[in-house]
């Protein structure tokens, strides 16, 4: 039993050896010119250029996006490794987020009730939210995109590049097989009488002719059945096509997420800015824009005349009023040129004025001046 088996195995490897030298012979002779080749039909060969550039820019585009995601070439190796390892990613700060902690950090420490600090809080904040709408974006698009395109090149086109190679094998064979029976029948010839050694040889020439037609059918019929399977999974690419356009339009879904939150924090936070700018300078804008008016009115041809002497105003002495201090609670902006825009956590100056709401104090803060509204404080005695 066991010399059987190790004759079968030998057989068996003579002929798979037998089989690769063939091909061998006939990928050779194809390269030289000296043998022909079977040609695919003009369809079939569409279907494997297609399939060919499908897997060159899906490889591309995938690539691409990953740069676009993450910059960094050693991260994006680093990640690389991860996941042929099979471990969980790293869970890294991106860099929006480095500087919103940055920003907080310094708004912090000049004190988040001066104007300042509490500009820097805000712009921190809005920069720690652009960082966690960068991360879903990032995680929407690996999910709803890249990973997609990354299945349907380690999946089917990896199926699609395997039938491939047993195609051009199963062609070799057919080829070989086809110059095999060439040269057999170019070497029989007519028989002359039934007993001539002569007659002999060629009858063993005619069993050889029978063998490669054999052998010939046999392969015709491998590589049929091969051409078919190749074509079906070539053929399935359009189905990969629609699929990978519909994987497009949630990439561009989520951009447009993405954009959409940025625009929306950042116009938040220059209208806070924008109050924070119109209450520290309302006396300098006023005194600069009136001064520059006066002076873009006035041609440089004319003279400039002497100024009046300034006019004095006697102001009457006012009773003494009693000032403290209060802590703002919460923020507060200004609805006309009358009120104070107020900062949470910040102390202001207030006192109260004859002939003024009960429900309202004066305030100051520096060189401004305003009323506010006593819901917003918690005065201090």
């Amino acid at each position: 039993m066991d010399a059987n088996t190790g004759l079968f195995k030998m057989k068996k490897f003579v002929s798979d050896a037998s089989t690769v030298f063939n091909r061998a012979v006939q990928f050779t002779e194809e390269k030289l010119g000296s043998a022909e080749k079977t040609e695919l039909d003009a369809h079939f060969e569409n279907l494997l250029q297609r399939a060919d550039k499908t897997k060159a820019w899906t490889e591309k585009i995938l690539k691409q996006t990953e740069s676009v995601l993450q910059p960094n070439p050693n991260i994006r190796m680093e990640d690389f490794v991860y996941e042929k390892l099979d471990k969980k990613k790293r869970d890294r700060v991106n860099h929006h987020e480095v500087l919103g902690h940055v920003l907080v950090d310094g708004g912090n420490d000049f004190g988040p009730g001066t104007t300042y600090g509490n500009a820097l809080v805000k712009c921190g904040q809005a920069q720690l939210r652009i960082g966690n709408a960068e991360r879903e974006f990032i995680q929407t698009t690996s999910n709803n995109f890249l990973q997609p395109l990354h299945n349907f090149l380690e999946g089917d086109m990896k199926t699609i590049q395997k039938e491939k190679k047993i195609l051009e094998t199963k062609r070799l064979d057919l080829d070989a097989s086809k110059n095999r029976l060439r040269k057999a029948k170019s070497t029989s010839q007519p028989q002359s009488s039934q007993n001539s050694p002569q007659n002999v040889l060629m009858m063993v020439e005619d069993d050889a002719v029978a063998r490669a037609e054999a052998d010939l059918r046999v392969a015709q019929a491998e590589f049929d059945r091969q051409a078919e399977i190749t074509k079906l999974l070539l053929e399935g690419v359009s189905s990969a096509h629609a699929h990978h356009l519909r994987c497009l339009n949630d990439f561009i879904e989520a951009q447009l997420t993405y954009y959409a939150q940025c625009q929306n924090y950042i116009s938040e936070l220059q209208q806070q800015l924008g109050s924070y700018s119109h209450t520290s300078g309302v006396g300098n804008n006023s005194s600069n824009s009136s001064g520059a008016g006066i002076s873009s009115g006035i041609p440089s041809s004319v003279p400039l005349q002497a100024s009046a002497p300034p006019q004095i105003n006697v102001i009457a002495a006012t009773p003494n009023i009693e000032k403290k201090q209060a802590r703002v609670l919460y923020d507060y902006d200004a609805a006309d040129s009358s009120e104070l825009t107020l900062l949470a956590d910040e102390l202001i100056t207030v006192y109260k004025t004859p002939g003024l709401d009960p429900d309202w104090l004066m305030a100051e803060r520096g060189p401004q001046k305003g009323k506010v509204p006593t819901t917003y404080l918690e005065v201090l005695e």
